[in-house]
């Protein structure tokens, strides 16, 4: 059997790729793999992420492939996959989940968020993270930034900016992350309490044609049940609360070997000054239900009004929030 697998071109897509197809030669290694890349409308359109129009920016081009029998399966990042997937796709499966926090990137010998000088720059293209910035350092300076993992670091180290916020998982993909070793820069993890994670942070989607039942019955081999539920609780939330870049909505579940599923999340208001946040546990078996109810308990807060105000935000701040 021979599987065309989709992903973008950036390094970091192709390490998660190559994951995948290391962990499916375990499950059968006499498949033969080749990686087909594809560009999509957010490695061609360099504005800040909030700012795009349009959902699933960094995966449709490729799930398009998929949809049209271009390549076989698609690994994306969890958290650019879109609550509303094609109704013709699934997510045949969610691998072990990594590192779900962010970090915080300083050149040299490093600051932590608390100890940054007043007025430093930091880079972030995400609503989410400059938000939740703001709210603990409202005396620094965010300013968005993108390209990839490594021109990040570049940008920060070379002077564009005295610090930049990245996800963890990322950074241990590339081997860059606190257990590198000797690096130009400091790295600190921000615990949920200061940042709370995007749905589906730290996690990795594999992405087929739902008739493709062969396939998903490979795919079933990587699975990680314990990923899998905190990543239905995550994006349950997400759908019910019609959320993506132009919303700032942080979420984070975590399953236990009990058989306990917590989720948490927050919504914060454009000044900073409105915070709305709900928590909930169940089952694992109840995965989606947590999803339901948490997010019902935000809108029944007024995370409704948050969000629509960040719309209309967003869509009047021509990049400049």
């Amino acid at each position: 059997m021979r599987l065309l697998v989709g992903s973008r071109g950036s390094r970091l897509s192709l390490v998660q790729t190559e994951h995948v197809i290391s962990l499916l030669k375990h499950v059968d290694s006499s498949i033969e793999f080749e990686i087909v890349t594809i560009k999509t409308k957010g490695d061609m359109d360099a504005r800040p992420l909030y700012t795009i129009d349009g959902k699933g920016v960094f995966e449709k081009e490729v799930d398009q492939a998929v949809l049209s029998g271009s390549v076989h399966l698609a690994v994306h990042s969890m958290k650019d996959v879109p609550s509303d997937l094609h109704e013709d796709l699934v997510i045949a499966a969610v691998p072990k989940r990594d590192s779900p926090y962010d970090m915080l990137i300083s050149k040299g010998q490093g600051y932590s968020l608390t100890s940054l000088p007043s007025k430093s720059v930091i880079g972030t293209s995400s609503l989410r993270r400059l938000v939740q910035l703001k709210r603990v350092r409202g005396d620094l300076v965010v300013k968005p930034i993108r390209g990839n993992v490594d021109t990040r670091i570049g940008k920060m180290l070379n002077g564009e900016y005295d610090a930049v916020v990245l996800a963890e998982a990322g950074l241990s993909r590339l081997g860059l992350g606190s257990g590198s070793g000797l690096r130009p820069y400091f790295v600190e993890r921000l615990s949920k309490d200061i940042m709370m994670p995007a749905p589906g942070q730290g996690a990795l989607a594999v992405v087929v044609r739902k008739d493709s039942n062969d396939l998903i019955r490979l795919l079933k081999g990587i699975e990680d049940i314990a990923s899998r539920a905190e990543i239905e609780a995550e994006r349950v939330l997400l759908r019910e609360m019609n959320a993506g870049c132009r919303m700032p909505l942080g979420a984070l579940a975590r399953a236990y070997p009990s058989g306990l599923l917590t989720l948490e999340a927050c919504i914060i208001s454009a000044d900073g000054r409105d915070v709305v946040r709900a928590s909930a546990s169940s089952s694992i078996a109840d995965a989606e239900g947590l999803g339901a109810m948490v997010a019902r308990s935000l809108l029944e807060q007024g995370a409704r009004r948050i969000s629509e105000e960040w719309r209309s935000t967003v869509e009047h701040s021509n990049a400049s929030i």
